[in-house]
């Protein structure tokens, strides 16, 4: 099953997602997209505080690019993928040297999704619901995560927006609960 998680900043989204990972009875392996090289205390606070909320059983795989290739390098029937997050792993890509960075990931993900084993949950903020942001970066990564969220959810056997701590079926089955 491939799922898609949205929600704001502290809305619920991770802790649902590692939910319905736990619940899946199937060997969880957390894909983490945080770029550490950036020296941020405050960023590398909320890794910890991720970390320490997950249990310690999972593993842990950091990709801050080449998702589709880590999500296809561990994928099986007997697994659980967590990304979390796709807009970390956005940015990341709008942000490396190689100007094609995004297209092509973006692409080898579309590409890969939905053939890959096993359960996949994708995790993502929700960023298009405030005002148009100020300089050409910042409209693009909002654009461009709407574009990545909308050709997810086409993929996806169910896609849940959280807000408030409170999941929202927006496609797909139920959650049991």
């Amino acid at each position: 099953m491939k799922q898609l998680i949205l929600g704001g900043a502290r809305s619920g989204k991770s802790k649902l997602a590692e939910q319905l990972a736990s619940r899946s009875g199937k060997q969880v392996i957390y894909i983490a997209t945080a770029d550490r090289k950036h020296n941020d205390r405050e960023m590398d606070q909320r890794i910890s505080h991720h970390q320490q909320s997950r249990p310690a059983h999972w593993q842990t795989i950091e990709a801050p690019h080449q998702l589709a290739t880590t999500l296809t390098t561990h994928a099986d029937n007997d697994s659980c993928l967590l990304v979390d997050c796709l807009t970390l792993w956005l940015s990341n890509c709008l942000c490396s040297e190689d100007q094609n960075c995004w297209h092509q990931e973006q692409q080898h993900l579309l590409d890969t999704l939905a053939t890959l084993p096993g359960d996949i949950i994708l995790v993502s903020n929700e960023v298009g619901h405030g005002v148009v942001p100020l300089g050409e970066i910042n409209r693009r990564f909002v654009d461009e995560s709407g574009f990545l969220h909308q050709a997810i959810a086409a993929l996806a056997d169910r896609v849940v927006f959280t807000a408030a701590g409170l999941p929202l079926v927006l496609k797909g089955d139920a959650l049991n609960g």
